[in-house]
């Protein structure tokens, strides 16, 4: 495959009209940004309750 190819027609006669139509189309929605909200930042740790492990652990605890 040449690399001066951006598409290929693996079924049918595609005329230049119609790959310049589809690739004006995947060209726009690769350029395109989701709305995608910012992320909320967590205030405390949601998989470890940190006010809630012990002070001390043990040399040879599986906790680490």
């Amino acid at each position: 495959m040449s690399t001066d190819m951006l598409l290929r027609v693996e079924k049918g006669n595609a005329k230049p009209e119609e790959l310049a139509a589809i690739t004006a189309i995947l060209l726009a929605r690769a350029a395109s940004t989701p709305d995608i909200p910012a992320p909320r930042a967590r205030t405390t740790a949601g998989w470890r309750r940190l006010e809630r492990t012990p002070g001390f652990r043990a040399p040879h605890s599986w906790q680490g």
